[in-house]
């Protein structure tokens, strides 16, 4: 167990976790709703610090991060929990805490060896994934002052439910951020989440201000954010108010968890959602969990051309030279 960096201290022994945009106010034994931090006779603790439930090397790519070091490899870590209950969570073993005992699974491992492990396994950054990390901040904090120190980039993969406050900490040591837009609607938010859009669209706002690299993912699933009005919503967020240079990953859903029932994104909605994006004038968009489509590839806005050519998660060329078209000098929206 570790205090908590970010809450408030009452005198009737309730504290209030000012974390995500939840904002527990958490009663003395009792625990906030990610289900990791508790109230300990008035102080407020994290279960998971220095416990990690998956330690991986990736491709950067798997992040998904298209623009920020392509071709490298990210040392991956997270621990159990999240602030979000979606029904349609990919990890829902790890993230979806409904025991104490979960939390006591995985493998305890300080900073100080998360980074030593990065840098042996010749990454290029340590990447905060698998569930959400803003409840394993103090965690992720501690490990990325230390990598940046020891010359490692840092990236969060985030539903982007976090407070400013714990931006401005992080915005010490985050390099790049990945952030999911879920859904255009508050209804969709609230029922199928447990959480809010707007936190998320102005956080999003605010890491673009603080010049953290930023790319943003959509899981398109039928019936619950796939129509012609939810497509252009979104794409139109991400060129007007985050700029037209935000990479848009498009993902498509497969059945799981509570949305077995739900059939998989048909092709054709994903390629609804390319073309709302090029129609809001996106430069980037791309096209996940579709191993053989053309729109995992990197091309020029200024003459097509393919500067970057993906299979799966692999590069397999970056033509990029100097952040720009080889061919016709367009610069490129790209940390490399």
């Amino acid at each position: 167990m570790k205090e908590a960096l970010i809450y408030e201290k009452f005198d009737d022994g309730n504290v209030k976790c000012n974390l995500c945009a939840h904002h527990c106010k958490i009663a003395p034994g009792k625990w906030g709703i990610c289900n990791v931090r508790e109230n300990i006779d008035g102080t407020l603790y994290t279960h998971v610090y220095g416990r990690t439930i998956a330690r991986h090397t990736d491709p950067v790519e798997k992040k998904p991060l298209y623009h920020f070091y392509p071709g490298s490899r990210a040392f991956s870590i997270g621990t159990a929990g999240c602030n979000f209950h979606c029904d349609f969570c990919q990890n829902c073993e790890i993230s979806q805490v409904t025991s104490p005992g979960i939390l006591e699974l995985g493998s305890s491992a300080s900073p100080e060896e998360i980074v030593q492990e990065a840098l042996n396994a010749g990454c290029k950054s340590i990447a905060y994934t698998y569930t959400e990390p803003t409840i394993f901040f103090e965690y992720c904090n501690d490990i990325g002052l230390l990598a940046r120190k020891a010359g490692l980039k840092n990236i969060l993969v985030s539903n982007g439910f976090m407070t400013r406050e714990m931006l401005d900490i992080a915005a010490l040591w985050l390099d790049a951020i990945n952030v999911d837009l879920k859904a255009f609607h508050e209804d969709a938010y609230r029922r199928l989440m447990g959480g809010r859009l707007q936190p998320v669209l102005e956080n999003m706002k605010y890491i673009v201000g603080k010049g953290i690299w930023l790319e943003v993912t959509s899981l398109i699933i039928p019936g619950i954010n796939d129509s012609a009005g939810d497509l252009h919503q979104m794409a139109h967020f991400v060129a007007d108010e985050l700029g037209v240079d935000v990479p848009w990953h498009i993902s498509r859903f497969f059945p799981g968890y509570k949305m077995q029932d739900v059939p998989p994104t048909p092709l054709g909605t994903l390629q609804r959602a390319v073309e709302a994006g090029k129609e809001a004038g996106l430069n980037y968009i791309y096209v996940g969990n579709v191993p053989a489509s053309a729109d995992q590839n990197t091309f020029c806005p200024g003459c097509g051309a393919v500067l970057i050519k993906r299979v799966g998660y692999h590069v397999l060329f970056n033509h990029i030279k100097q952040g720009h078209c080889p061919d016709c000098g367009y610069e490129i929206a790209v940390v490399n």
